[in-house]
């Protein structure tokens, strides 16, 4: 049984007849197949990718650190133990390298268009919160704040009904895409220092202070985590590629085939 994949416009032959039969029960087991399907679909797509010696050389250092391999000696009996030669070794040691050039070769050119369409999910929000089950007391709450008589803080800290009474209502920051959408709306369009009227969430009456709303920036660590984004988005589609026989074959779902991109 085999399955081809279409990555970047290359058609890719996925067979399993790279599984020697004996060992499945062993591999399925230790439910070992799914991992091994992840690697081998991560590994068809960065076959195309190269590096240069320098980053050849610096992977290698790395690796070498890595497993406490101080010795040419002990370089090649490692290698003989895992039965690996040099150009496999090489690969070994740059396959994160590799994987990192495959997302910015495939997404890198997307990111800006593709941070503009997120990033109203991506800024983040620090708000004070008071919430009480009693609609008297969180009317009574928000005159009393807004006249004066009392703190925010203060009325949080006695009355609010939540874990966040113990921080004096402060929550945040947090992401405005990891918030319900109904109430991230209300902090998006609230003036920031304006104690919001009682507006009722759930079971719940809320009154609400946006403290400050911090812009989300394309840097490096952005960059790094939508490109991760489309990967694992990518990821996912190859495996919907796969029919249902294979699927059972494999013993792939949604829980437990997961992007695993270092071996």
């Amino acid at each position: 049984m085999s399955k081809v994949l279409q990555i970047n416009g290359a058609m890719l032959e996925l067979s399993y007849a790279d599984i020697p039969r004996e060992i499945i029960p062993f591999l399925a087991g230790y439910n070992l197949i799914p991992q091994l399907i992840s690697q081998k679909i991560i590994e068809l797509a960065i076959a195309p990718i190269t590096c240069t010696q320098v980053e050849i050389s610096h992977a290698l250092n790395e690796f070498y650190q890595h497993w406490d391999l101080t010795s040419e000696e002990k370089i090649q009996d490692w290698c003989l133990r895992c039965g690996l030669n040099r150009e496999q070794l090489e690969l070994l040691a740059t396959r994160k390298l590799r994987v990192e050039k495959f997302k910015q070769i495939t997404w890198g050119h997307q990111l800006e268009s593709y941070f503009l369409k997120r990033k109203i999910y991506l800024d983040k929000v620090i708000y004070s919160l008071i919430q009480t089950d009693n609609k008297s007391i969180a009317n009574e709450l928000f005159f009393r704040i807004t006249e004066g008589e009392c703190s925010f803080a203060e009325s949080a800290r006695e009355y609010s009904q939540g874990s966040e009474a113990d921080k004096y209502g402060i929550i945040g920051p947090v992401e405005l895409g990891s918030i319900t959408p109904n109430f991230a709306q209300l902090l998006y369009t609230s003036q920031v220092g304006v104690v919001q009227p009682p507006v009722a969430f759930g079971n719940s009456w809320v009154i609400v202070r946006v403290e400050k709303l911090i812009s989300a920036q394309l840097d490096d660590f952005m960059r790094q985590r939508l490109l991760q984004e489309h990967f694992e988005a990518w990821f996912q589609q190859q495996l919907n590629q796969l029919s249902l026989e294979e699927k059972i074959w494999m013993g792939v779902n949604s829980k437990s085939a997961q992007v695993q991109e270092v071996a």
